[in-house]
């Protein structure tokens, strides 16, 4: 594979520090095809006019956040905006000293577009969405940039977009904010402008200050942000992208939480956003959920204990051993070992042309080195993708640094060698039997 030098170095230094790279992850995506096509059978569904929302659960290093950043890499190539954040203490659904709102600012300050993939496209969307308008206007009316009929024009195109959000709730004031924009942009005022980005960034933290500054009497709270998600996805959808699609990830800081009241209040707040999406009161918008199995199912603490989302998600009687990929709830599969050898044949011909070596890693290494891997006592239901990726740069690191170690030595050496439960090693040598090295 010819992969930028660039490219290649973010995968290797993401992968081996054990998170998910931001850039490049066609090159190592491996399996996952059910999962990604019933997630974009989704997409499709929002830019129609739909919304969706899922659950991707799976143990901590199965691959969520790769399949996550995945999606987000295939819409963003389909003209959605993508807004992504990962809750932590500080960040949740709802809360009492604005942690709630603080989710909101990071998946704002994370909002994305094709040409703005790394994020903060706030101020491109709104400047490029005047300029299409201005455009259509001037193409439609045979009317040049410096015709003084053309200003009246685009705000009558303008306020056409904006009165179809005035219905939302609050979308009158966010429906205004709009329009001040479009007319600071308009006078060249840079500052006004600036102030509109810090309100729409949930950034004035008090009504007076908004006041004062803009001229609104309302400002972006811990209790309804997520009702300007929704305006956002309906003002995109005018502004000529596909829909919006939030991704947030790690659910189990709210399975964290000490206190089960507060708990509950982030549990109602996802069952608001559940049904909002599934009734159809939300258009254009798809929501993505991530944790692990625990703190989704734990009946104390995790989402199931909140028995309004437990009777809407837990498995039906009929699912047993098939894969049901039309529910809300997407449950990970380990990757098989085959799918690992794949993953680390690519890994090893990226590290290469990284460091311009020629390839010293053999296949017949890569097939030992996962079958020393899968061969561990509990690999079968505790091994993971994180693991197996960071012991394989591990290796290629080695022998790349000291040129003399053989591959199959270092794999036989204590460091790399696992005690085996015969019965698994009796079906590791089964599986990889069909390779024939």
């Amino acid at each position: 594979m010819k992969i930028p030098r660039r490219i290649a170095q973010a995968l290797i230094n993401s992968l081996k520090g054990g998170v998910v790279p931001r850039v490049g992850l066609p090159y190592v995506t491996v399996g996952r095809k059910a999962e990604i096509d019933a997630l974009l059978r989704d997409v499709d569904m929002i830019a129609d006019g739909g919304a969706s929302f899922r659950f991707i659960v799976g143990k901590y290093g199965s691959g969520k956040s790769f399949l996550l950043q995945t999606i987000r890499n295939y819409v963003m190539d389909k003209n959605f905006v993508v807004v992504d954040a990962d809750l932590s203490p500080e960040r949740r659904l709802q809360g009492t000293r604005g942690q709630g709102l603080a989710t909101y600012k990071e998946l704002i300050r994370n909002m994305s577009t094709r040409t703005r993939p790394e994020g903060g496209a706030l101020s491109l969307i709104l400047d490029r969405w005047i300029s299409s308008v201005q455009q259509e206007v001037m193409a439609a009316q045979g009317l040049s940039v410096t015709d003084p009929r053309l200003a009246p024009l685009v705000e009558q195109r303008i306020s056409a977009v904006i009165a179809s959000l005035s219905e939302m709730v609050h979308g009158f004031d966010f429906a205004r904010l709009l329009t001040l924009y479009y007319r600071s942009y308009l006078a060249g005022d840079d500052q006004t402008k600036a102030k509109v980005l810090k309100w729409f960034r949930g950034e004035y933290a008090t009504k007076t200050e908004a006041r004062q500054e803009l001229g609104v009497n309302i400002v972006i709270t811990d209790d309804d942000w997520y009702e300007y998600l929704k305006l956002f996805a309906a003002f995109l959808k005018q502004a000529g992208y596909a829909g919006m699609l939030i991704l947030i990830d790690e659910l189990v800081n709210i399975y964290k939480i000490p206190h089960a009241v507060t708990r509950q209040y982030n549990y109602e707040k996802i069952l608001t956003m559940y049904n909002d999406t599934m009734q159809g009161k939300a258009q254009h918008l798809g929501i993505i959920l991530c944790g692990t199995p625990q703190c989704m199912e734990d009946p104390r603490r995790g989402v199931y204990s909140y028995e309004a989302l437990r009777s809407r998600l837990a498995e039906g009687r009929f699912s047993g051993d098939h894969k049901d990929l039309l529910s809300p709830v997407i449950q990970l599969q380990p990757l098989t070992p085959e799918e690992m050898l794949i993953l680390v044949e690519k890994l090893a011909d990226i590290h290469a042309g990284l460091y311009e070596y020629a390839q010293i890693i053999t296949q017949q290494d890569m097939a030992d080195f996962i079958q020393i891997e899968f061969g561990r006592i509990g690999a079968d239901a505790h091994i993971t993708p994180r693991e197996v990726i960071r012991d394989f740069i591990q290796v290629l690191d080695i022998v790349f640094q000291n040129p003399g170690v053989q591959v199959a030595a270092l794999l036989g050496s204590e460091g790399f060698s696992y005690a085996q439960n015969p019965v698994q090693e009796a079906a590791v040598q089964d599986q990889f039997a069909e390779f024939d090295l």
